[in-house]
């Protein structure tokens, strides 16, 4: 007799049905009946029961539609960019008192800015900069977000944004950097984790557009290198850490105290690596 496999949804319990659009093992509540076999709850092109519906009721924190923090982040970064724009010398050179508070650089986070580690995710260097950013936030945040949940998505935004922050000071400390980059490759490294365990999120085409923009990360001067890179291992450890390292699901794992706890501690990582890098520029 076969072994079981374990529902993707519901890891703990055991199963011999996998869905017939997939492959991924589903249990009884997760199957939807089809002219040829079962599908899952994505596949399946109906609502997923009122379980499920209940579930969402009770934890309106991690779930949602409508890809609502998305859009608060574009708004956030948009309404950023003005006042910073009206402060600086106008819509395509940003600058001003703001700017110089919340830019990441290696010597300000030393002597206690440390604020700058996330803040310089939400500032942009010129028009065409916030332009790309926020379209392919867009792109890939709200199909991510609505994968995953609001408040899933919110934090691994930001934890990412953290990480990409540290690695951007690993790679050059001493060069001013602002950008949403980081936090964007970290919701990319979700969508990679995710479409691993055949929740193909982005169509399946997550690694190629990682692939893509690391090769344009590399050829094009301008770019924070370290900033791609520290996002992307950010996002892509906090996925690992909401599947519980394989063993679940990104989307439907329950997160817990201790998911929580090792999501934040991927942002303590990113602070103290940030920290062991600058701190000889303190003066």
């Amino acid at each position: 007799m076969a072994q079981p496999m374990h529902c993707y949804r519901h890891p703990k319990r055991e199963t011999y049905v996998s869905c017939s659009e997939c492959g991924r093992p589903i249990c009884a509540e997760c199957m939807t009946a089809a002219p040829v076999g079962q599908r899952c709850p994505e596949h399946s092109g109906k609502a997923q029961g009122a379980r499920r519906v209940t579930s969402g009721v009770r934890r309106t924190a991690f779930e949602g539609t409508g890809a609502l923090v998305t859009k608060s982040l574009i708004a956030v970064n948009i309404v950023i960019y003005v006042i910073t724009a009206a402060q600086g010398a106008g819509i395509n050179s940003p600058g001003g008192k703001l700017f110089a508070k919340w830019i990441l650089y290696g010597p300000a986070v030393a002597n206690g800015d440390w604020w700058r580690l996330i803040t310089s995710a939400f500032l942009h260097a010129n028009i065409l900069h916030i332009a790309f950013n926020m379209y392919f936030l867009w792109f890939i945040g709200s199909a991510v977000e609505n994968a995953i949940g609001r408040g899933r998505f919110l934090l691994v935004y930001l934890i990412s944004g953290l990480a990409g922050s540290a690695g951007a000071l690993v790679f050059s400390p001493l060069s001013p950097t602002v950008g949403a980059s980081g936090a964007l490759f970290g919701i990319l490294g979700v969508a990679v984790v995710m479409e691993r365990q055949r929740s193909y999120v982005l169509g399946g085409s997550a690694l190629g557009l990682v692939l893509i923009n690391l090769v344009l990360s590399f050829t094009i001067s301008g770019i924070s290198i370290g900033g791609h890179i520290g996002g992307l291992i950010g996002g892509i450890l906090c996925a690992l850490i909401l599947s519980n390292f394989g063993r679940g699901h990104a989307a439907y794992s329950r997160v817990g105290l201790w998911g929580i706890a090792g999501i934040l501690g991927v942002g303590l990582l990113s602070i103290a690596v940030a920290y062991l890098k600058v701190r000889g520029y303190a003066t």
